[in-house]
């Protein structure tokens, strides 16, 4: 079992930028992809990015590509999302969840999640 640790959240300006990070304990990320999902109030749940740790593949949302990255450590135990270019579409509760079914992009396959991390973007 392992669990999940987001923080890096915060308030920026539209335009600006943040980074959130995925702590791993209990056990290392080595047979799993790591997901990114936000939530904004009144909306449900999103798939944002993922990245499957066998071969460093990402997917992402279109709606962030070209602005966020997720990322990976060397040491198993650690995601990144870089968010860039932020928008006020962007603000929600960000969470970092694990699967061993791949980098997919449907939260049902996810069976560990964070607690979430919030992120507002004022215009």
């Amino acid at each position: 079992q392992v669990q999940l640790v987001e923080s890096g959240g915060g308030l920026v300006q539209a335009g600006g930028s943040l980074r959130l990070s995925c702590a791993a304990s209990g056990r290392t990320f080595s047979r799993d992809a790591v997901g990114w999902f936000r939530q904004a109030p009144g909306k449900e749940r999103e798939f944002v990015a993922a990245i499957t740790w066998s071969n460093g593949r990402t997917y992402y949302v279109d709606s962030v590509k070209g602005r966020f990255t997720i990322s990976r450590d060397n040491a198993e135990t650690t995601v990144w999302l870089q968010m860039n270019s932020l928008k006020p579409e962007d603000a929600a509760v960000y969470y970092c969840a694990a699967t061993q079914a791949g980098a997919v992009p449907r939260l049902s396959a996810y069976d560990y999640w964070g607690q979430g991390t919030q992120v507002t973007v004022s215009s």
